[in-house]
Protein backbone atom coordinates (compact mmCIF):
# COMPACT_ATOMS: atom_id res chain seq x y z
CA UNK A 1 0.00 0.00 0.00
CA UNK A 2 1.22 3.82 -0.89
CA UNK A 3 2.41 5.51 2.52
CA UNK A 4 2.44 9.25 1.41
CA UNK A 5 0.21 10.40 -2.04
CA UNK A 6 0.52 14.10 -3.48
CA UNK A 7 -2.41 15.59 -4.83
CA UNK A 8 -1.17 17.39 -7.72
CA UNK A 9 -4.65 19.53 -8.09
CA UNK A 10 -6.12 22.11 -5.35
CA UNK A 11 -9.66 23.13 -4.07
CA UNK A 12 -12.52 20.31 -4.02
CA UNK A 13 -11.46 17.46 -5.59
CA UNK A 14 -7.75 18.19 -3.25
CA UNK A 15 -9.87 18.34 -0.41
CA UNK A 16 -11.93 14.82 -1.52
CA UNK A 17 -8.77 12.61 -2.08
CA UNK A 18 -7.39 13.72 0.91
CA UNK A 19 -10.32 12.65 3.02
CA UNK A 20 -9.89 9.07 1.61
CA UNK A 21 -6.27 9.03 2.69
CA UNK A 22 -6.92 9.89 5.92
CA UNK A 23 -9.70 7.24 6.29
CA UNK A 24 -6.81 4.92 4.66
CA UNK A 25 -4.29 6.31 7.09
CA UNK A 26 -2.29 7.76 4.27
CA UNK A 27 -0.02 11.06 4.38
CA UNK A 28 -0.99 13.11 2.23
CA UNK A 29 1.10 16.30 0.14
CA UNK A 30 -0.82 19.27 -1.43
CA UNK A 31 0.59 21.53 -3.76
CA UNK A 32 -0.21 25.16 -4.06
CA UNK A 33 -0.16 28.68 -5.49
CA UNK A 34 0.49 32.22 -4.42
CA UNK A 35 -3.14 32.36 -4.62
CA UNK A 36 -3.68 29.31 -3.01
CA UNK A 37 -1.85 29.64 0.32
CA UNK A 38 -4.72 29.97 2.90
CA UNK A 39 -6.79 27.42 0.85
CA UNK A 40 -8.65 24.38 2.45
CA UNK A 41 -6.61 21.82 0.71
CA UNK A 42 -3.50 23.65 2.03
CA UNK A 43 -4.38 23.30 5.67
CA UNK A 44 -5.89 19.45 5.30
CA UNK A 45 -2.26 18.13 4.08
CA UNK A 46 -0.04 16.73 6.41
CA UNK A 47 2.72 18.70 4.10
CA UNK A 48 2.15 21.77 1.70
CA UNK A 49 4.55 23.11 -0.88
CA UNK A 50 4.31 26.29 -3.53
CA UNK A 51 5.10 25.48 -6.89
CA UNK A 52 4.97 29.22 -8.06
CA UNK A 53 2.80 32.28 -9.24
CA UNK A 54 -0.87 32.11 -9.28
CA UNK A 55 -1.46 31.64 -12.99
CA UNK A 56 -2.35 27.55 -13.48
CA UNK A 57 0.37 27.59 -16.44
CA UNK A 58 2.84 28.82 -13.86
CA UNK A 59 1.91 26.25 -10.70
CA UNK A 60 0.10 23.50 -10.87
CA UNK A 61 0.45 22.56 -14.74
CA UNK A 62 4.44 23.02 -14.12
CA UNK A 63 5.74 18.83 -14.21
CA UNK A 64 9.04 19.92 -13.13
CA UNK A 65 8.27 21.99 -10.01
CA UNK A 66 5.82 18.92 -8.89
CA UNK A 67 8.62 16.56 -9.56
CA UNK A 68 10.58 18.61 -6.98
CA UNK A 69 8.44 18.20 -5.13
CA UNK A 70 7.69 14.85 -4.75
CA UNK A 71 11.63 14.39 -4.64
CA UNK A 72 11.66 16.49 -1.50
CA UNK A 73 8.70 15.61 0.30
CA UNK A 74 9.14 11.55 -0.51
CA UNK A 75 5.70 10.90 -1.77
CA UNK A 76 5.79 7.72 -3.21
CA UNK A 77 2.46 8.22 -4.89
CA UNK A 78 0.35 10.96 -7.17
CA UNK A 79 -3.35 11.18 -7.33
CA UNK A 80 -4.04 13.82 -10.32
CA UNK A 81 -8.06 14.76 -9.20
CA UNK A 82 -9.36 16.03 -12.22
CA UNK A 83 -8.08 18.81 -14.50
CA UNK A 84 -5.05 20.17 -14.77
CA UNK A 85 -2.53 17.25 -15.09
CA UNK A 86 -4.90 14.26 -14.93
CA UNK A 87 -5.07 13.10 -18.32
CA UNK A 88 -1.29 14.15 -19.50
CA UNK A 89 0.47 11.37 -20.69
CA UNK A 90 3.74 12.94 -20.49
CA UNK A 91 3.37 13.57 -16.70
CA UNK A 92 2.16 9.81 -15.90
CA UNK A 93 5.18 8.67 -18.07
CA UNK A 94 7.16 10.83 -15.63
CA UNK A 95 6.08 9.76 -12.66
CA UNK A 96 6.47 6.28 -14.38
CA UNK A 97 10.21 6.63 -15.25
CA UNK A 98 10.90 8.02 -11.30
CA UNK A 99 8.95 4.86 -9.88
CA UNK A 100 6.25 7.18 -8.65
CA UNK A 101 2.69 5.41 -8.60
CA UNK A 102 0.41 7.59 -11.32
CA UNK A 103 -2.94 6.62 -9.29
CA UNK A 104 -4.92 6.50 -12.57
CA UNK A 105 -4.50 4.92 -16.17
CA UNK A 106 -0.95 4.08 -17.88
CA UNK A 107 0.63 7.05 -19.84
CA UNK A 108 -1.03 4.67 -23.66
CA UNK A 109 -4.22 4.80 -22.77
CA UNK A 110 -4.25 8.19 -21.65
CA UNK A 111 -2.89 8.94 -25.31
CA UNK A 112 -4.70 6.92 -26.98
CA UNK A 113 -8.06 8.07 -25.28
CA UNK A 114 -6.89 11.88 -25.30
CA UNK A 115 -7.25 12.02 -29.14
CA UNK A 116 -10.78 11.98 -29.93
CA UNK A 117 -10.20 10.45 -33.69
CA UNK A 118 -7.85 7.76 -32.38
CA UNK A 119 -10.21 6.79 -29.74
CA UNK A 120 -13.47 6.83 -32.20
CA UNK A 121 -11.07 4.04 -34.07
CA UNK A 122 -10.46 1.74 -30.90
CA UNK A 123 -13.65 1.98 -30.07
CA UNK A 124 -14.76 0.83 -33.35
CA UNK A 125 -12.69 -1.83 -33.53
CA UNK A 126 -13.24 -3.11 -30.57
CA UNK A 127 -16.73 -3.24 -31.18
CA UNK A 128 -18.21 -0.10 -29.71
CA UNK A 129 -21.11 1.53 -31.66
CA UNK A 130 -19.81 5.13 -32.85
CA UNK A 131 -21.49 8.02 -34.01
CA UNK A 132 -21.79 8.25 -38.13
CA UNK A 133 -18.79 10.23 -39.36
CA UNK A 134 -15.54 10.91 -40.88
CA UNK A 135 -12.80 9.86 -38.92
CA UNK A 136 -10.28 11.73 -40.42
CA UNK A 137 -8.61 15.64 -40.02
CA UNK A 138 -10.72 18.07 -41.76
CA UNK A 139 -8.29 20.29 -43.44
CA UNK A 140 -10.62 23.31 -45.01
CA UNK A 141 -13.87 24.87 -45.21
CA UNK A 142 -14.30 22.69 -48.93
CA UNK A 143 -13.52 19.51 -47.58
CA UNK A 144 -16.39 19.98 -44.99
CA UNK A 145 -18.95 21.06 -46.50
CA UNK A 146 -18.08 17.62 -48.37
CA UNK A 147 -17.93 15.29 -45.61
CA UNK A 148 -20.81 17.19 -44.03
CA UNK A 149 -23.02 16.70 -47.22
CA UNK A 150 -22.08 13.01 -46.89
CA UNK A 151 -23.11 12.70 -43.34
CA UNK A 152 -26.32 14.20 -43.93
CA UNK A 153 -27.07 17.21 -41.55
CA UNK A 154 -27.12 18.54 -38.86
CA UNK A 155 -23.46 17.73 -38.05
CA UNK A 156 -20.86 18.52 -35.72
CA UNK A 157 -17.58 20.19 -36.26
CA UNK A 158 -15.33 18.87 -32.96
CA UNK A 159 -11.76 19.40 -32.13
CA UNK A 160 -10.06 16.42 -31.81
CA UNK A 161 -7.56 17.36 -28.78
CA UNK A 162 -9.17 18.60 -25.52
CA UNK A 163 -12.17 18.94 -24.14
CA UNK A 164 -15.50 20.60 -21.74
CA UNK A 165 -17.24 21.12 -24.55
CA UNK A 166 -14.32 23.77 -26.60
CA UNK A 167 -13.54 23.58 -30.18
CA UNK A 168 -17.82 22.53 -30.66
CA UNK A 169 -20.03 23.64 -33.73
CA UNK A 170 -23.44 22.52 -34.95
CA UNK A 171 -23.62 23.18 -38.46
CA UNK A 172 -27.75 22.30 -38.93
CA UNK A 173 -26.80 23.22 -43.14
CA UNK A 174 -24.71 23.80 -45.91
CA UNK A 175 -24.84 27.59 -45.09
CA UNK A 176 -23.68 26.96 -41.55
CA UNK A 177 -20.47 24.64 -42.54
CA UNK A 178 -17.95 26.98 -43.03
CA UNK A 179 -18.64 28.79 -40.42
CA UNK A 180 -18.57 26.10 -37.98
CA UNK A 181 -15.74 24.81 -39.45
CA UNK A 182 -14.03 27.97 -39.13
CA UNK A 183 -15.15 28.31 -35.38
CA UNK A 184 -14.31 25.00 -33.95
CA UNK A 185 -10.85 25.44 -35.78
CA UNK A 186 -10.13 28.77 -33.96
CA UNK A 187 -11.63 27.82 -30.33
CA UNK A 188 -9.49 24.37 -30.63
CA UNK A 189 -5.95 26.21 -31.35
CA UNK A 190 -6.66 28.88 -28.76
CA UNK A 191 -7.90 26.36 -26.08
CA UNK A 192 -5.49 23.18 -26.78
CA UNK A 193 -2.92 24.18 -29.30
CA UNK A 194 -3.97 22.28 -31.92
CA UNK A 195 -6.52 22.95 -34.47
CA UNK A 196 -7.71 19.88 -35.66
CA UNK A 197 -11.28 18.89 -36.25
CA UNK A 198 -13.45 16.09 -37.54
CA UNK A 199 -16.97 15.71 -38.28
CA UNK A 200 -20.12 13.34 -37.21
CA UNK A 201 -23.59 13.39 -37.14
CA UNK A 202 -25.37 15.32 -34.48
CA UNK A 203 -27.97 13.23 -32.80
CA UNK A 204 -31.17 15.84 -32.31
CA UNK A 205 -32.78 15.35 -28.62
CA UNK A 206 -29.62 13.64 -27.33
CA UNK A 207 -29.01 12.68 -24.11
CA UNK A 208 -25.70 12.30 -22.27
CA UNK A 209 -25.08 8.71 -20.91
CA UNK A 210 -22.13 7.74 -19.17
CA UNK A 211 -20.49 4.65 -17.71
CA UNK A 212 -17.92 4.31 -14.65
CA UNK A 213 -15.18 1.70 -15.34
CA UNK A 214 -12.88 0.37 -12.55
CA UNK A 215 -10.47 -2.23 -13.71
CA UNK A 216 -7.40 -3.71 -11.67
CA UNK A 217 -3.74 -4.44 -13.28
CA UNK A 218 -4.80 -8.05 -12.93
CA UNK A 219 -7.31 -7.99 -15.72
CA UNK A 220 -10.32 -7.76 -13.68
CA UNK A 221 -13.06 -5.11 -15.30
CA UNK A 222 -16.10 -3.72 -14.25
CA UNK A 223 -18.85 -1.07 -14.73
CA UNK A 224 -20.63 0.44 -12.24
CA UNK A 225 -23.86 1.35 -13.51
CA UNK A 226 -24.43 4.78 -15.58
CA UNK A 227 -24.58 8.48 -14.79
CA UNK A 228 -27.24 10.66 -16.43
CA UNK A 229 -25.41 13.34 -17.42
CA UNK A 230 -27.73 15.98 -19.70
CA UNK A 231 -28.85 18.78 -17.78
CA UNK A 232 -25.60 21.15 -19.37
CA UNK A 233 -24.75 24.62 -20.47
CA UNK A 234 -22.85 25.13 -23.06
CA UNK A 235 -21.68 21.64 -23.05
CA UNK A 236 -20.64 22.09 -19.47
CA UNK A 237 -22.67 19.47 -16.80
CA UNK A 238 -24.76 21.29 -14.51
CA UNK A 239 -26.27 18.21 -12.57
CA UNK A 240 -26.32 14.65 -12.64
CA UNK A 241 -28.00 11.43 -11.35
CA UNK A 242 -27.37 8.06 -11.23
CA UNK A 243 -29.24 6.16 -12.44
CA UNK A 244 -31.03 7.51 -15.27
CA UNK A 245 -34.49 7.56 -15.78
CA UNK A 246 -34.56 6.87 -19.47
CA UNK A 247 -32.09 3.53 -19.27
CA UNK A 248 -33.34 0.42 -19.18
CA UNK A 249 -31.81 -2.67 -17.93
CA UNK A 250 -30.90 -4.28 -21.03
CA UNK A 251 -29.55 -1.06 -22.48
CA UNK A 252 -27.35 -0.80 -19.18
CA UNK A 253 -25.71 -3.83 -19.46
CA UNK A 254 -25.19 -3.62 -23.22
CA UNK A 255 -23.11 -0.31 -22.68
CA UNK A 256 -21.48 -1.50 -19.78
CA UNK A 257 -19.98 -4.34 -21.64
CA UNK A 258 -19.34 -2.35 -24.40
CA UNK A 259 -16.85 0.09 -22.17
CA UNK A 260 -15.62 -2.95 -20.19
CA UNK A 261 -14.55 -4.22 -23.87
CA UNK A 262 -13.02 -0.65 -25.04
CA UNK A 263 -11.12 -0.49 -21.10
CA UNK A 264 -9.82 -4.00 -22.06
CA UNK A 265 -8.48 -3.34 -25.48
CA UNK A 266 -6.48 -0.33 -24.49
CA UNK A 267 -5.09 -2.24 -20.87
CA UNK A 268 -7.03 0.20 -18.87
CA UNK A 269 -6.73 -0.12 -15.19
CA UNK A 270 -8.08 2.49 -12.10
CA UNK A 271 -11.16 4.74 -12.53
CA UNK A 272 -12.05 5.57 -15.74
CA UNK A 273 -15.50 6.93 -17.94
CA UNK A 274 -17.01 5.78 -21.21
CA UNK A 275 -19.20 8.78 -22.31
CA UNK A 276 -22.02 7.85 -24.90
CA UNK A 277 -24.86 9.94 -26.81
CA UNK A 278 -28.15 8.38 -26.75
CA UNK A 279 -31.29 9.24 -29.30
CA UNK A 280 -34.52 8.88 -27.90
CA UNK A 281 -34.75 5.15 -29.58
CA UNK A 282 -32.70 4.32 -26.59
CA UNK A 283 -29.46 3.94 -29.20
CA UNK A 284 -25.70 4.75 -27.91
CA UNK A 285 -23.41 5.86 -29.32
CA UNK A 286 -20.02 5.99 -28.38
CA UNK A 287 -18.56 9.86 -27.45
CA UNK A 288 -15.07 9.46 -25.56
CA UNK A 289 -13.41 8.30 -22.69
CA UNK A 290 -12.05 10.28 -19.81
CA UNK A 291 -8.87 8.78 -18.08
CA UNK A 292 -9.63 10.21 -14.99
CA UNK A 293 -12.10 10.47 -12.31
CA UNK A 294 -15.12 12.29 -12.91
CA UNK A 295 -16.23 15.95 -11.07
CA UNK A 296 -20.06 13.47 -10.68
CA UNK A 297 -18.08 10.11 -9.12
CA UNK A 298 -20.08 11.00 -6.14
CA UNK A 299 -23.46 10.13 -7.57
CA UNK A 300 -21.79 6.44 -8.09
CA UNK A 301 -20.31 6.25 -4.94
CA UNK A 302 -23.68 6.92 -3.57
CA UNK A 303 -25.79 3.96 -5.32
CA UNK A 304 -22.46 1.34 -5.26
CA UNK A 305 -21.33 2.01 -1.55
CA UNK A 306 -18.29 2.07 -2.99
CA UNK A 307 -15.14 4.52 -2.45
CA UNK A 308 -13.66 5.18 -5.79
CA UNK A 309 -10.91 7.44 -4.51
CA UNK A 310 -9.90 4.35 -2.43
CA UNK A 311 -9.98 1.63 -5.27
CA UNK A 312 -7.78 4.10 -7.56
CA UNK A 313 -5.49 4.00 -4.67
CA UNK A 314 -5.61 0.51 -4.14
CA UNK A 315 -5.27 -0.45 -7.91
CA UNK A 316 -2.48 1.68 -8.15
CA UNK A 317 -0.72 -0.03 -5.21
CA UNK A 318 -1.49 -3.40 -6.83
CA UNK A 319 -4.28 -4.87 -5.53
CA UNK A 320 -6.54 -6.67 -7.36
CA UNK A 321 -10.61 -5.39 -7.35
CA UNK A 322 -12.36 -7.54 -4.59
CA UNK A 323 -15.82 -7.06 -5.77
CA UNK A 324 -17.62 -9.19 -8.77
CA UNK A 325 -19.84 -7.65 -11.35
CA UNK A 326 -22.57 -9.43 -9.75
CA UNK A 327 -21.91 -7.95 -6.39
CA UNK A 328 -22.46 -4.17 -8.25
CA UNK A 329 -26.06 -3.09 -7.43
CA UNK A 330 -27.80 0.15 -7.29
CA UNK A 331 -28.52 1.17 -3.76
CA UNK A 332 -31.30 4.52 -4.59
CA UNK A 333 -30.99 7.38 -6.45
CA UNK A 334 -28.81 9.98 -6.35
CA UNK A 335 -28.54 13.45 -7.92
CA UNK A 336 -24.97 16.12 -7.62
CA UNK A 337 -25.67 20.15 -8.23
CA UNK A 338 -22.27 22.10 -9.00
CA UNK A 339 -22.86 25.19 -7.22
CA UNK A 340 -20.82 27.95 -8.78
CA UNK A 341 -20.26 31.36 -8.08
CA UNK A 342 -21.35 32.95 -11.19
CA UNK A 343 -24.41 35.45 -11.96
CA UNK A 344 -27.14 33.49 -14.53
CA UNK A 345 -28.61 36.95 -14.67
CA UNK A 346 -25.63 38.38 -16.36
CA UNK A 347 -24.75 35.70 -18.72
CA UNK A 348 -23.56 33.31 -15.93
CA UNK A 349 -20.59 35.52 -15.40
CA UNK A 350 -18.00 34.23 -13.47
CA UNK A 351 -18.39 36.40 -9.23
CA UNK A 352 -15.13 36.65 -7.59
CA UNK A 353 -14.68 37.66 -3.76
CA UNK A 354 -14.69 36.60 -0.10
CA UNK A 355 -17.08 34.21 0.82
CA UNK A 356 -18.59 36.73 3.85
CA UNK A 357 -20.94 33.54 4.82
CA UNK A 358 -20.84 30.29 4.09
CA UNK A 359 -22.75 27.42 5.43
CA UNK A 360 -23.44 24.37 3.87
CA UNK A 361 -26.85 22.39 4.14
CA UNK A 362 -26.83 18.93 5.86
CA UNK A 363 -29.49 15.78 7.07
CA UNK A 364 -30.16 12.31 6.07
CA UNK A 365 -28.82 11.87 2.67
CA UNK A 366 -26.96 15.02 2.14
CA UNK A 367 -23.04 14.87 1.19
CA UNK A 368 -21.39 18.26 0.30
CA UNK A 369 -18.20 18.11 -1.52
CA UNK A 370 -16.07 21.40 -1.22
CA UNK A 371 -12.53 22.94 -1.05
CA UNK A 372 -14.06 26.19 0.60
CA UNK A 373 -14.56 27.69 4.02
CA UNK A 374 -16.12 30.57 5.02
CA UNK A 375 -13.61 33.99 4.94
CA UNK A 376 -12.36 31.95 2.10
CA UNK A 377 -11.57 33.70 -1.75
CA UNK A 378 -13.48 33.07 -5.21
CA UNK A 379 -10.16 33.69 -7.63
CA UNK A 380 -10.07 34.74 -10.62
CA UNK A 381 -7.52 32.72 -11.63
CA UNK A 382 -9.09 29.46 -11.18
CA UNK A 383 -12.70 27.41 -11.95
CA UNK A 384 -15.55 29.41 -9.90
CA UNK A 385 -17.03 25.55 -8.63
CA UNK A 386 -17.90 26.93 -5.00
CA UNK A 387 -18.92 23.30 -4.29
CA UNK A 388 -20.39 19.71 -5.02
CA UNK A 389 -24.39 18.98 -3.67
CA UNK A 390 -24.84 15.57 -3.40
CA UNK A 391 -28.01 13.74 -2.28
CA UNK A 392 -29.52 10.57 -1.85
CA UNK A 393 -32.82 8.92 -2.13
CA UNK A 394 -34.43 5.63 -1.80
CA UNK A 395 -36.28 6.55 -5.30
CA UNK A 396 -35.58 9.91 -7.81
CA UNK A 397 -38.65 11.80 -6.36
CA UNK A 398 -37.39 11.58 -2.84
CA UNK A 399 -33.49 12.54 -4.12
CA UNK A 400 -34.88 15.39 -6.11
CA UNK A 401 -37.21 16.81 -3.47
CA UNK A 402 -34.27 16.74 -1.16
CA UNK A 403 -31.75 18.19 -3.81
CA UNK A 404 -34.32 21.12 -3.99
CA UNK A 405 -34.19 21.11 0.18
CA UNK A 406 -30.64 20.91 0.46
CA UNK A 407 -30.45 23.99 -2.45
CA UNK A 408 -32.57 26.15 -0.44
CA UNK A 409 -30.68 25.43 2.88
CA UNK A 410 -27.19 26.93 1.27
CA UNK A 411 -26.43 30.01 2.68
CA UNK A 412 -23.59 31.70 0.55
CA UNK A 413 -22.92 34.87 0.72
CA UNK A 414 -19.97 37.62 -0.51
CA UNK A 415 -21.04 36.41 -4.13
CA UNK A 416 -23.38 35.60 -6.52
CA UNK A 417 -24.30 32.05 -7.10
CA UNK A 418 -26.25 29.87 -9.23
CA UNK A 419 -28.10 28.55 -6.42
CA UNK A 420 -31.78 29.80 -7.43
CA UNK A 421 -31.16 28.25 -11.07
CA UNK A 422 -30.06 25.06 -9.72
CA UNK A 423 -33.57 25.18 -8.17
CA UNK A 424 -35.37 26.31 -10.99
CA UNK A 425 -33.82 23.30 -13.03
CA UNK A 426 -34.36 20.51 -10.44
CA UNK A 427 -38.14 21.85 -9.78
CA UNK A 428 -39.20 22.43 -13.43
CA UNK A 429 -41.59 19.30 -14.39
CA UNK A 430 -39.78 18.52 -17.64
CA UNK A 431 -37.17 17.44 -15.22
CA UNK A 432 -39.53 16.16 -11.94
CA UNK A 433 -40.62 13.88 -15.28
CA UNK A 434 -37.17 12.93 -16.28
CA UNK A 435 -37.93 14.42 -20.02
CA UNK A 436 -34.65 16.17 -20.57
CA UNK A 437 -31.81 16.15 -23.02
CA UNK A 438 -28.54 18.12 -23.41
CA UNK A 439 -30.81 20.67 -25.34
CA UNK A 440 -33.25 20.92 -22.40
CA UNK A 441 -31.28 24.53 -20.45
CA UNK A 442 -30.75 26.29 -23.97
CA UNK A 443 -34.32 25.62 -24.75
CA UNK A 444 -35.84 26.65 -21.72
CA UNK A 445 -34.09 29.48 -21.12
CA UNK A 446 -32.52 30.70 -24.42
CA UNK A 447 -31.98 34.55 -23.43
CA UNK A 448 -30.46 32.74 -20.01
CA UNK A 449 -31.78 32.93 -16.23
CA UNK A 450 -32.96 36.06 -14.75
CA UNK A 451 -35.20 34.39 -12.02
CA UNK A 452 -38.69 35.10 -12.16
CA UNK A 453 -40.76 38.06 -12.05
CA UNK A 454 -41.37 38.53 -7.89
CA UNK A 455 -37.72 37.52 -6.97
CA UNK A 456 -36.59 40.95 -5.88
CA UNK A 457 -39.50 40.92 -3.81
CA UNK A 458 -39.04 37.77 -2.42
CA UNK A 459 -35.35 38.62 -1.46
CA UNK A 460 -36.79 41.40 0.57
CA UNK A 461 -39.48 39.72 2.13
CA UNK A 462 -36.60 36.91 3.26
CA UNK A 463 -34.55 39.42 4.61
CA UNK A 464 -37.73 41.06 6.58
CA UNK A 465 -38.17 37.34 7.69
CA UNK A 466 -34.60 37.13 8.41
CA UNK A 467 -34.71 39.86 10.36
CA UNK A 468 -37.52 39.52 12.65
CA UNK A 469 -36.40 35.80 13.32
CA UNK A 470 -32.79 37.15 14.38
CA UNK A 471 -34.34 39.52 16.75
CA UNK A 472 -36.93 36.78 18.35
CA UNK A 473 -34.20 34.65 18.82
CA UNK A 474 -32.11 37.54 21.12
CA UNK A 475 -35.16 38.69 23.48
CA UNK A 476 -35.77 34.67 23.86
CA UNK A 477 -32.19 34.45 25.25
CA UNK A 478 -32.43 37.34 27.17
CA UNK A 479 -34.92 35.70 28.90
CA UNK A 480 -33.69 32.71 29.27
CA UNK A 481 -30.41 34.31 30.79
CA UNK A 482 -32.18 37.11 32.92
CA UNK A 483 -32.23 35.49 36.15
CA UNK A 484 -28.57 35.27 36.02
CA UNK A 485 -27.69 39.00 37.90
CA UNK A 486 -24.07 38.95 35.82
CA UNK A 487 -25.79 38.16 32.38
CA UNK A 488 -25.19 40.65 29.80
CA UNK A 489 -28.59 39.91 29.14
CA UNK A 490 -29.93 41.33 32.09
CA UNK A 491 -28.14 44.17 31.57
CA UNK A 492 -29.17 44.71 28.53
CA UNK A 493 -32.77 44.38 29.47
CA UNK A 494 -32.29 46.81 32.39
CA UNK A 495 -31.04 49.46 29.72
CA UNK A 496 -33.75 48.50 27.20
CA UNK A 497 -31.09 47.50 24.62
CA UNK A 498 -32.04 43.80 24.26
CA UNK A 499 -33.83 44.41 20.58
Amino acid sequence: MLKKILIANRGEIACRVMETCQKMGIATVAIYSDADKLAKHVSMADEAYNVGPAPTAESYLQIDKIMEVINRSGADGVHPGYGFLSENAEFSRRLKEAGIAFIGPDEKAVAAMGDKITSKRLAAEAGVSTIPGFDGVIQDADQAATVAAEIGYPVMVKATAGGGGKGMRVASGADDIAEAFRAASSEALSGFGDDRVFIEKFIVQPRHIEIQVLADKQGKTLYLNERECSLQRRHQKVIEEAPSAFVTPEVRQAMGEQSVKLAQAVGYHSAGTVEFIMDADKKFYFLEMNTRLQVEHPVTEMTTGLDLVEQMIRVASGESLSMSQEQIGINGWSMEARVYAEDPARGFLPSIGRLIDYKEPSGEGVRVDSGTFEGGEVSIYYDPMIAKLIVWGKDREQARQRLMEALDSFDIRGVTTNLVFLNALVSHPAFASGDISTGFIGEEFPDGYSGDGGNDQQKELFAVIAGYLRAETRLRAADVHASDADSPWKILKRTGSAS
